[in-house]
């Protein structure tokens, strides 16, 4: 339908007039509505994040130190939320071997039997830490409260410093990355590297295990840490070819390192699979938790892939818990890891 109206100086306009078939009230209605709408969504854009929790904020903290290089040589501290590492003195570590696996493995954690990340290009990097802890009331190693270690350990591989040895063929190197809660003594992060089967004649500097050698690196210090705050201390392991080797160790909201040239052990570019728990403290000792504890045990390994490694069902430390391993679980993406639980 078209309506008309008159132009006095160019005669008659025919104008088209859109008729909707809508009511006035109702189109009025239906704009409101649909500006009302359009309104809430960006109220809703704009409305500002709920702020992180205090946990979510220390869980990235601990991921960021992490990943956060030393500047050097030596022993290092953090403390949340910085990231900044602070070069503070070293001390000597133990000298108490933690011993490579015997095996056969028995029931329980330790002894070559244990849960570990394997995968098909070298490891530069990886993270051990505890998600879930269920039930844990106590633990005592030879009787002592709260005494154990949490290592992150390597395979067995042949290293080059193994051609000094007896039989080269029958040497492998081992690292350790170790964590020492001895309490009511201090504890602290060092790291622990063997040459396996090298022979009597250790390298300078070397202490003898029958036909082993191992090697301690510097010490950092760390205070004894309760039970109740095994679920927020993690290690970090890391290495660097024609560098250094790294342990680092987050408890609570502070975090401490302490490096090692890679060449005493040659880790980098032969390190391709990492096992992690909570053992006794060293000397093939037994970490021995009360009935109806139960832990998740993570480890995030970085390879430069982002391929899902396998779980083995392998261990390569003395030192045992009194726990027994249920399933494993492998994944992918920008952080592949594994995951399992113990029991018992």
């Amino acid at each position: 339908m078209f309506a008309r109206r008159r132009d006095d100086t160019k005669g008659i306009i025919v104008k088209p007039v859109q008729r909707t078939g809508i009511s006035g009230k109702r189109s009025a209605g239906m704009i409101a509505a649909g500006l009302g709408g359009a309104l809430w969504l960006c109220a809703a854009a704009a409305a500002p994040a709920a702020p992180a929790s205090e946990a979510e904020l220390t869980k990235a903290w601990r991921a960021a130190i992490a990943s956060t290089p030393v500047p050097g040589d030596g022993c290092f501290t953090a403390e949340y939320p910085g990231t900044a590492w602070t070069q503070v003195a070293c001390i000597k570590a133990p000298d108490r071997p933690f011993l490579p696996a015997h095996r056969p493995g028995g029931r329980v954690v330790g002894n070559g039997n244990d849960f570990a990340a394997e995968t098909a290009v070298p490891i530069s990097s990886a993270v051990g830490s505890f998600p879930s802890i269920k039930g844990l009331t106590q633990e005592t190693d030879e009787g002592s409260s709260n005494t154990y270690s949490l290592q992150l350990n390597s395979s067995y591989y042949v290293s080059p410093v193994c051609q000094g040895g007896q039989v080269p063929s029958q040497c492998r190197g081992w690292m350790q990355y170790v964590y020492t809660n001895n309490a009511p003594n201090a504890g602290g992060a060092f790291m622990e590297i063997w040459l396996i089967n090298y022979g009597s004649n250790c390298p300078p500097g070397w202490g003898p295990y029958a036909t082993d050698c191992y090697y301690n690196s510097n010490e950092v210090s760390i205070p004894n840490q309760q039970l109740t705050a095994l679920g927020d201390i993690q290690v970090t392991g890391t290495t660097v070819a024609g560098g250094n080797d790294t342990v680092k160790v987050t408890a609570s909201k502070k975090a401490y390192a302490v490096t090692m040239p890679d060449s005493m052990i040659d880790l980098a570019g032969n390190w391709n699979t990492a096992e992690y728990n909570i053992f006794g403290d060293g000397g093939g000792g037994e970490a021995v938790f009360n009935p109806g504890t139960k832990m998740k045990v993570k480890v995030q390994l970085k390879d430069g892939s982002t391929d899902a490694p396998t779980c083995i069902t392998d261990g390569f430390t003395l030192e045992s818990n009194n726990l027994g391993l249920n399933r494993c679980k492998a994944a992918g993406g920008k952080k592949p890891s594994i995951t399992f639980t113990q029991s018992n």
